[in-house]
């Protein structure tokens, strides 16, 4: 081999050493860079994700609910409280090793948990449900269900879990002013809907590790209940006058065989609400379904009437302080029938002349008539307008009814208007409180049910008391209206029952034509009212009953007197009001003699505007005709026709309409329909 070949081809093996090592280094510190680069995206531009994914594979939050603040009645007595119980739920991994075992056990579990054929087939379709690891099987169970499931045996495809239930130790007492609350802890109805945001309570998060097989550790901090907890809420309310209002409610509605019921208790001094009664009633520990929704209602402040005769109170009370009438002047009654127009206006009884006084207490329609006219409709409307009729109250409770005070052009809506019927709807609310004016010396007062709020940590953040919305009388002009009102209850009057012994009492009847939706105007149906208060010489309580549709008398003082009596009785008695008066022995019903009987009826019934002599209406008005239980479609046409506009909430058929059916409105007005699904 020649020199120059040998040099060649070491000079050849030495460059390819040198450009493998370049060419390897090269590659190395491509790849270092590589790395560096990742390295830098990880740790730099990725950190939050990666961090955040890290997170979710060790920690979990352990969701504290909260715990719903206690109602109390003004003594400290419980109403409403929240209770811890266990709510069941299975993970449905460990309820089998295919779906045919897994449906199995869970038929077996639903009926351990008493489940509806509805709730078991909505807990097959979810717990069987691909990839699906959690199913509630009944929250807030009792001990009884959690027992039953627990002894099935199936392990760890059965768990509970701590919730906090609404509890009302009292029952049915007062349910319709308590409301209840629903699965989720939310306020429905009643004062728990009105006043959530101060009961509800606050939720909280805590962190807590997992272990590498998933299961959750319990974090070694805890929020204490305190700050979870909502705010006490003390009413006004006392839990032992409102069992006498409900306690004789019930035997009135008994004894009458009524439809439904209210009755009310108010200290007319401040406008506190001490008694807020309804029949029929309902247990709010178990949520009502759709058939007891008319149950759930708060007739006394939602439900407006055409109140009748106790409309006659506001009448002479304001014809008097605007000098309209005399308390001296007499007024031709027409011995008994009156021809306004077309039309006729009875009393039960015939009289020739009558005082304002004895208009109150043989409950004269002519002769109130007669005042309305020497008034006008607009001073009449002012009249009842200045007493709170024709607005809210303002009461804490969800759905109040302003009520009506329509227009009075023509002659006969002023007459009857003037003793309750035709332009004029009230709530049973609004009667009691338009009471408490005359009662007070002339000051209306607005209702209240909340004392106080009170914090966790004993925080009094809201305080209720007395509020003037107006002065509508003055001391002298109620102090006469007092005195006519005690002849009603005398033994000439038409609510002798209301008598109590002891104690002065005025008051007033009122017997209402109910408007029939379907005909549009007057029915069968009847509405019997006492509402007054007692002692007449310093009152301490404002009773008002109101019994629907009773079928033994249609007369409020032969339905509604005797439980306002029993009421009064009571009340007096817990509120240690002395006696002012020579207690008389009562004579026992049982033996009256049937004469006697017969003569009290007479001396309770009222006149009333004959059904074939049913009102009608000023031209611009209509009576809002019942949609309840129409599909949308059907409501809509239905109110169109009677030249009403609409606005539907909801889908499904007419559960609530406002104005109600037979309220008196402008044409063009719009009512309110709320829907539900069947």
């Amino acid at each position: 081999m020649s020199p120059s070949r040998l040099s060649l081809g070491s000079w050849d093996g030495a460059r390819w050493v040198k450009v493998r090592v370049a060419l390897l280094g090269f590659l190395l510190a491509a790849g270092l860079l590589v790395v560096l680069g990742r390295a830098f995206h990880l740790q730099v531009l990725e950190q939050e994700w990666l961090a955040g994914m890290a997170r979710e594979q060790y920690l979990r939050t352990a969701e504290l609910a909260p715990r719903r603040g206690e109602i109390l009645d003004r003594t400290g007595a419980r109403l409403a409280s929240s209770v811890e119980v266990e709510s069941i739920f299975v993970d449905p991994k460990f309820l089998g090793a295919d779906d045919a075992e897994r449906r199995a056990n869970l038929v077996r579990i639903a009926k351990a948990a008493s489940l509806s054929k509805k709730q078991s087939h909505k807990l097959l379709e979810r717990a069987l449900a691909p990839g699906n690891r959690f199913t509630w099987v009944k929250r807030k169970a009792s001990p009884a269900v959690v027992a039953a499931v627990e002894g099935l045996g199936l392990g760890k495809g059965v768990a509970t879990v701590k919730e906090s239930r609404r509890f009302y130790p009292q029952k049915e007492m007062a349910a319709q002013l308590l409301g209840f609350v629903g699965s989720d802890g939310k306020g429905l109805e009643g004062l728990e809907r009105s006043l959530d945001d101060w009961l509800r309570g606050h939720g909280a998060a805590l962190p807590a590790l997992r272990d590498a097989r998933g299961r959750r550790l319990l974090p070694e901090v805890s929020v204490p209940v305190e700050e979870r907890t909502g705010h006490t809420v003390e009413l006004t309310l006392d839990r032992n006058i409102q069992y006498l209002a409900e306690k004789a409610l019930g035997k009135a509605m008994e004894t009458s065989r009524a439809n439904a019921g209210s009755a009310l208790v108010v200290d007319p001094r401040t406008g506190e609400i001490l008694a807020l009664a309804h029949a029929p009633t309902f247990n709010p520990n178990i949520v009502p379904g759709s058939s007891e929704r008319a149950a759930v209602r708060s007739r006394a402040v939602t439900d407006a009437f055409e109140p009748g005769s106790t409309m006659k109170v506001f009448l002479l009370a304001g014809a008097l302080e605007q000098a309209a009438i005399k308390s001296n002047q007499s007024f031709d009654c027409e011995n008994g029938r009156w021809k306004v127009g077309r039309h006729v206006i009875n009393d039960h009884h015939g009289h020739k002349w009558l005082t304002p006084g004895e208009i109150l207490q043989v409950s004269s329609n002519i002769c109130s008539g007669k005042v309305g006219l020497l008034l006008g409709g607009d001073r009449l409307a002012g009249i009842y307008r200045d007493f709170g009729f024709g607005s809210r109250t303002g009461v804490e409770l969800p759905g109040e009814s302003p009520g009506l005070v329509a227009t009075m052009k023509s002659e006969i809506s002023v007459v009857t208007g003037s003793f309750g019927q035709g332009p004029v709807m009230a709530s049973p609310l609004q009667i009691a409180m338009g009471m408490a004016a005359v009662a007070n010396g002339g000051e209306l007062l607005q209702p209240w049910l909340v004392r106080q709020v009170t914090a966790p940590d004993g925080t009094v953040v809201e305080r209720g008391g007395r509020h003037v919305v107006r002065q509508v009388l003055s001391e002298r002009t109620a102090k006469k209206v007092t005195e006519w009102m005690q002849l009603v209850v005398g033994e000439d009057g038409t609510a002798a029952k209301a008598a109590v012994p002891g104690y002065p009492v005025a008051g007033k009847t009122g017997t209402a034509q109910k408007v029939d939706p379907e005909t549009r105007g007057y029915g069968r149906g009847r509405i019997a009212s006492f509402g007054g208060f007692v002692p007449a010489d310093d009152p301490r309580l404002v009773i008002l009953v109101v019994i629907d549709e009773p079928k033994s008398s249609v007369y409020g003082g032969m339905v509604a007197a005797p439980a306002f009596r029993e009421i009064a009785e009571g009340a007096l008695k817990s509120l240690g009001v002395a006696p002012t008066l020579p207690i008389v022995a009562a004579q026992k019903e049982e033996k009256k003699s049937p004469a006697q009987k017969k003569r009290e009826r007479e001396k309770a019934a009222e006149g009333l505007v004959t059904v074939e002599d049913a009102l009608p209406l000023e031209p611009q008005q209509v009576r809002v005709p019942s949609v309840d239980g129409l599909f949308a479609r059907a409501a809509v046409r239905t109110l169109a026709e009677a030249r009403l506009e609409v606005d539907v909430v909801g889908s499904g058929r007419v559960v609530k309409q406002e104005p109600p059916a037979g309220s008196v409105v402008e044409r063009g007005s719009r009512v309110a329909v709320t829907l539900q699904p069947l």
